[in-house]
């Protein structure tokens, strides 16, 4: 069926041409990250909360590395999966809409999750997440007689080990963290074993484009998180040096790495090396938790002059040197991984990475902006070397 405009209510659900021109996200896909931006600034924010109160390693890190592996997983499936099946109909869009609807309640139930280890709200939010793309998989596997095989192995899969997430809410304190890695591991094995009866038509470009809009979402909410933050300090003392420098390097560091991030596009080495795609989207998570972790430091450095937080200068140096550090090691890694030419000099990357965790030390003496302004100038420094490297070896993109 047909209605004006030609929108059709159904479509047969086949995979696409992995080789499709000119495929870029739906509007669709864009709505369904905006959602993603409400769970990043809840999981963030709480991050940032732990930093200031000096609690993130007794608790912090550990909740928000499982929190952030719900919200990271819940979007690289739906994004993989729209990346072989978007059918774009009636039934599609719907069943989109209901994980949307788990993604807004797993960002409720973010507090809870930091504050008493209270994953219950999460994990409901998850759950919603997975039934929709469960009955997607299934779906697929009845309208795709060639695809049938690996979409129902999906859909079983993602069953199976759903109900371990439920099952994990019955386990006692120290018995979950231990329920969640082995969970972790096993969902991150579905796609490897389903995908051994057939590859999904994923298109490579449309891939690289939605791992890249996922990099800004997260740049984006650590601008805002920032700006939030010196208004209440504007707010509270008006405009100081300080804040000045704070505000200015973080912006600087945040577009340094974002420079970083897109100076080698990724699609079409995606397209040469389709064997690697695994790792490579795998690896992300690490990326995309450290660069959220970035902001929500940034954002306890604006307030640090103002509220005096818990956490040392050295503390809150840490909080953004460790996962800037991060960031760069796994750059180096998932440019190597499809064999980018022209990525990061690795003997600049990893002076650069010896020199950010050494800032924090200094902390005590040149104070929090200083040292911000330090690690920020280091990797504008990076990124320049970047750009001249890529320059001497021809690149265009440089």
């Amino acid at each position: 069926m047909t209605l004006t405009g030609g929108f059709r209510v159904h479509r047969r659900m086949t995979g696409r041409d992995k080789d499709e021109p000119h495929r870029v996200s739906s509007p669709l896909e864009l709505l369904f990250d905006l959602t993603f931006v409400v769970a990043v600034a809840q999981v963030a924010g709480q991050l940032a909360h732990t930093i200031a109160e000096g609690t993130a390693l007794d608790h912090g890190v550990g909740a928000y590395l499982m929190v952030f592996f719900a919200i990271w997983w819940a979007w690289m499936n739906f994004t993989w999966f729209a990346s072989a099946y978007d059918t774009d109909d009636v039934p599609y869009r719907l069943l989109t809409m209901l994980q949307m609807g788990g993604v807004l309640v797993l960002a409720a139930g973010v507090p809870a999750a930091f504050a008493d280890q209270n994953y219950l709200a999460v994990t409901i939010g998850y759950l919603i997440m997975r039934v929709g793309l469960v009955a997607q998989w299934v779906r697929a596997g009845v309208e795709s007689p060639g695809g049938r095989r690996t979409a129902f192995r999906y859909a079983a899969g993602i069953v199976l080990v759903q109900l371990g997430w439920v099952a994990r809410l019955l386990l006692p304190g120290q018995a979950q963290t231990v329920a969640f890695v082995i969970l972790a591991i096993a969902d991150v094995c579905v796609p490897i074993v389903a995908e051994r009866s057939g590859i999904t038509p994923w298109h490579p470009h449309h891939i690289a484009e939605r791992y890249g809009l996922f990099t800004i979402i997260l740049l984006g909410e650590s601008v805002s998180a920032a700006t939030v933050a010196v208004q209440a300090i504007i707010a509270a003392t008006g405009v100081t040096v300080d804040l000045v420098i704070v505000a200015g390097s973080g912006l600087i560091l945040l577009f340094a790495m974002w420079w970083l991030y897109f100076k080698e596009p990724s699609g079409e080495e995606l397209e040469r090396r389709r064997d690697r795609s695994f790792v490579w989207g795998y690896g992300h998570y690490v990326l995309f938790a450290a660069i959220a972790a970035v902001g929500a430091a940034i954002e306890v450095a604006v307030e640090f002059g103002s509220h005096r937080p818990e956490v040392s200068p050295s503390g809150v140096g840490f909080a953004l040197a460790v996962p800037v550090a991060v960031f760069i090691v796994m750059l180096q890694v998932l440019h190597a991984l499809p064999g980018v030419r022209g990525a990061v000099p690795t003997i600049g990357a990893a002076a650069a990475i010896l020199i950010v965790l050494g800032v924090p030390f200094a902390a005590p003496t040149i104070g929090v902006p200083l040292m911000v302004a330090s690690i920020a100038a280091v990797v504008a420094a990076l990124t320049g070397l970047t750009v001249v490297h890529a320059a001497r070896r021809g690149d265009r993109r440089a």
